[in-house]
């Protein structure tokens, strides 16, 4: 057979090559018509997780820290190497479906003994050669392994957004919680200097004789209280701050705040969109739809096992003794050839082998219905919550005042001499943990939000 037909061979095998294993089709999901929970006044098909993270956290101080972890932290940089190696493994396995050309020279001394009939001699063959080796992926093998490999690096590049997303979300988090603990702070101060006031009053009182000493040490309690309060907040504040400066990727160190929790100001209502666009735009539903995918593909990849593996081989080069006549045409040669491998007997193996991949796939069907159920919830839970943390803000901000007005009246009274200092101790002290538990539930309308955008999908739009 000529060479021409060699190659027309070639090509007829190639155009007549076929795919093993299924299509790929996305698996059905259980999609609400709504998200459950409270849904805004006027709902469109926006969604809050549509926004750049910038648009949502407007405050400067808190902008400048994500930046600075997203250039910095060593969980993002991790996962942008492990793109790099997804990158890499689609290369290699690319490679997988074209020829292997190999280029050798050789040149080699070598002396023979005389014998009987022949004497001795000497020869210096030399060769240069070009040789291929190509297995043709007759039935989609190689194809399909791309396939996956490409699935898979698409999954590690959501995954890397997955991360940015919940980097943005983590530093914001942990910016509130630290601008809350200076609201606790600042509330701890004030009211022991108020205490430290009242005890200055209540001493004097006592020692004109129209006060007991037991007010005296009931005044006590209450300076003692706040001041026990003071330094536990600063452990509390500079943990927050070691906390902060690891996600920024930074040694343990203060972090700068420009602004109070208070004067972050987040809107009462926001838009969620679809819940159907929530599967596109959640990274970690789009991640596992795409190790879905690369399943699927390694299905085929293990039933081209059953088939015969066809490989072509070729040489060509020169060879000869002497340099000078190296390259010319008596001195050349060629070799082509191929090879046809057919399992016969393997033990079930290569049956184990698809039941294997069938599995894993399942298990894949399994974990991307799982992360969309998920996804849901998250979404439901973080709305029921932004509506219900606002509104047990504001009862919480009425109880407030409400203790306060009581704590004002309480001193009126004892120094009226109507009452005790047992009525202003209790009143106080009510009053200080009423303005400590509105400052947690400002804190908690605000991680509401956060956690609303991180469900919605949004934090790694660039």
């Amino acid at each position: 057979m000529n060479k021409v037909g060699q190659i027309a061979i070639i090509s007829l095998l190639l155009l007549s090559a076929c795919t093993l294993g299924p299509k790929y089709k996305r698996p059905a999901a259980q999609v609400p018509d709504t998200f459950r929970g409270p849904q805004p006044a006027s709902s469109t098909n926006e969604s809050l997780g549509d926004e750049k993270w910038w648009t949502v956290f407007q405050d400067t101080q808190l902008q400048a820290l994500i930046r600075e972890a997203l250039a910095q932290n060593y969980d993002v940089r991790i996962a942008a190497a492990r793109v790099l190696q997804a990158q890499a493994t689609l290369g290699i396995t690319r490679a997988d479906q074209y020829p292997t050309i190999v280029g050798g020279a050789s040149a080699t001394n070598e002396r023979f003994a005389r014998t009987r009939i022949t004497p001795a001699f000497e020869t210096s063959p030399m060769q240069v050669n070009l040789a291929l080796a190509w297995e043709l992926d007759f039935w989609g093998k190689f194809r399909r392994a791309t396939e996956a490999a490409r699935a898979e690096l698409l999954a590690t590049e959501w995954g890397q957004k997955a991360v940015v997303s919940s980097l943005v979300s983590n530093v914001a988090t942990a910016y509130f919680q630290l601008l809350e603990l200076d609201a606790e702070m600042q509330i701890s101060k004030s009211a022991l200097d108020s205490r430290k006031e009242s005890l200055r009053l209540v001493e004097i009182r006592a020692k004109g004789g129209t006060t007991s000493l037991l007010d005296v040490r009931q005044s006590e309690q209450l300076v003692y209280t706040a001041a026990a309060e003071i330094p536990d907040l600063e452990r509390r504040i500079e943990q927050q701050e070691n906390l902060i400066s690891i996600l920024l990727g930074r040694n343990p160190g203060e972090i700068t705040r420009t602004q109070s929790l208070l004067d972050i100001k987040i809107p009462p209502e926001v838009p969620v969109g679809l819940p159907s666009s929530l599967l596109d735009r959640r990274p970690d539903i789009q991640s596992s739809e795409q190790t879905l995918i690369a399943a699927n593909a390694r299905i085929g990849v293990a039933k081209a096992a059953y088939f015969p593996q066809i490989t072509l081989t070729g040489l060509g080069g020169y060879q000869s003794t002497a340099l000078t006549n190296l390259f010319t045409g008596p001195a050349g040669l060629w070799s082509f050839g191929g090879q046809l491998t057919q399992p016969i007997f393997t033990a079930g193996k290569i049956r184990s082998g698809v039941r294997l991949t069938e599995a894993q796939k399942e298990e894949a069907v399994l974990s991307y219905q799982k992360s969309i159920q998920q996804a849901f919830r998250e979404v439901s839970d973080s709305l029921v919550a932004y509506r219900k943390n606002r509104e047990f803000r504001e009862q919480q901000a009425l109880l407030t005042a409400s203790a306060g007005d009581a704590t004002r009246l309480a001193g009126d009274r004892y120094r009226g001499g109507v009452t005790s200092y047992l009525e202003v101790l209790d009143s106080d002290s009510r009053f200080f943990d009423a303005q400590l538990g509105l400052s947690q539930a400002q804190l908690n309308e605000r991680l509401a939000l956060v956690q609303l955008y991180n469900a919605l999908g949004g934090g790694w739009q660039q």
